[in-house]
């Protein structure tokens, strides 16, 4: 096994022009929302700079090889030194790799397909991508893990899709399949870094192995507070992949980039994320996904709100109707009336809130009905469900995760690229 983080230290600065040349008309406005672009995003006089930028560091171990890439709409190149929303100043990775004569032969798609725009959950079909008629593969549905098949034709597959930090958020199940399927058949992998909007805390129940899911396959916490490139260690060091397999795995890091560091995505990673907030709810407010109340899917304020027609309306006064929309198709209480709570004002939380859970099991009409079999797979314990059936409140349960926390953050520990 072997493992290399890059540091900037070789400049290649015709190459880096090339890059920064390259055009950006390639994604729509609905898949746009920040004011700057990604590489400006930040606190910090230093702009963050995300790994699929620094093409120099990664430009000399693709040029004559046969390249797979791993990625959605989030995996794009930002041009640098404009500001302005309207110039969408970025190129998708794919279409960067190939402008410059990168021998790119296919792209593997996650949960929500390559250009991003499937509903969550929906099964993603094979294909051939209409801009550049790179053939497709999907990794989601029935074919999770590359086979050796799709993987014979390749020297190295690049890893490139922008995470939120949440366990249950399929695209590190994608990734351990990547990897996995890669050790298999000796390819190395090349992840291309890019921030954590929710690397600021961890939180959350350990998952326990019986409760292994797609949307769940690590004894970590529902927050764990790492990078892709960092999970991706923690993966390779501590033997996750099938048979203890390690990956070649090789990192492009962020610049400029500390786990506390606010960050903006300012493309949606997925069609129901939406914007800053809905992203910062989605760990506490995805437990909804595992109930008969909705999280707002099939409005403009997915994992901003949430309510059901069997929550009492004089204690969740907030209305909403769920319709199909882009990324839902057939919404949870469709053309349904439902009472619950806004929560788009709220403060950004730096830790999982389970009043809302807690609030909404106590007032909802018949509680037998409350949850279903897809909640123990988002929690990843069984035990979750039990202690807000018996009535516990938020601190006494979250102190029967305390220990398995810290274990966590001891291996975690030894991960860590950015402080």
């Amino acid at each position: 096994m072997r493992f290399s983080v890059f540091k900037n230290t070789v400049l290649f600065p015709i190459v880096i022009g090339i890059v920064l040349l390259i055009s950006c008309g390639n994604l729509s406005k609905s898949e746009v929302r920040s004011l700057k672009p990604e590489v400006y995003e930040t606190t910090e006089n230093n702009p963050v700079i995300v790994g699929a930028n620094q093409t120099e560091l990664y430009l000399p171990l693709l040029k004559g090889k046969r390249v797979g890439v791993v990625a959605n709409q989030t995996s794009v190149v930002f041009k640098a030194g404009s500001l302005e929303p309207e110039a969408r100043s970025f190129s998708h990775l794919v279409d960067s790799l190939l402008a410059l004569q990168v021998n790119v032969k296919k792209v593997f798609a996650p949960e929500h397909g390559f250009r991003g725009q499937a509903d969550a959950g929906e099964v993603i079909k094979d294909g051939v991508d209409t801009r550049t008629n790179l053939p497709i593969v999907s990794l989601y549905g029935n074919n999770k893990k590359p086979s050796k098949e799709q993987l014979q034709d390749l020297d190295i597959v690049v890893f490139d899709i922008q995470d939120v930090g949440a366990r249950f958020y399929t695209y590190i199940s994608t990734l351990h399949y990547v990897m996995e399927a890669c050790a298999e058949q000796n390819i190395p992998v090349l992840i291309l870094d890019r921030p954590n909007p929710n690397g600021h805390y961890i939180d959350g129940p350990i998952l326990e192995m019986e409760h292994q899911s797609f949307v769940g396959m690590h004894l970590i916490p529902i927050v764990h507070g790492m990078t892709i490139g960092e999970y991706a260690k923690m993966i390779n060091g501590e033997k996750w992949l099938k048979n203890g397999v390690q990956c070649e795995l090789s990192v492009i890091p962020i610049k400029n980039y500390d786990h506390k560091k606010t960050y903006s995505l300012p493309i949606k990673p997925s069609p129901n994320l939406p914007n800053d907030k809905s992203i910062n709810l989605y760990p506490s407010l995805c437990f909804f996904e595992g109930t008969n109340v909705s999280a707002g899917r099939g409005t403009d304020s997915q994992f901003q709100i949430f309510g059901s027609p069997f929550l009492n309306a004089e204690v969740f006064p907030y209305e909403f109707t769920p319709k199909p929309n882009d990324g839902a198709k057939h919404p949870k209480h469709k053309n349904q009336l439902c009472f619950g709570k806004d929560l788009q004002q709220t403060k950004n939380l730096s830790t999982l809130n389970l009043n809302w859970l807690i609030e909404a099991y106590k007032n909802t009409a018949d509680k037998s009905q409350f949850f279903n079999n897809f909640f123990v797979k988002l929690a990843g314990t069984q035990t979750l469900q039990q202690q807000i059936e018996q009535g516990l409140t938020e601190k006494e349960i979250k102190a029967t995760w305390s220990e398995g926390l810290e274990k966590f953050k001891e291996i975690r520990e030894k991960y860590l690229v950015y402080p």
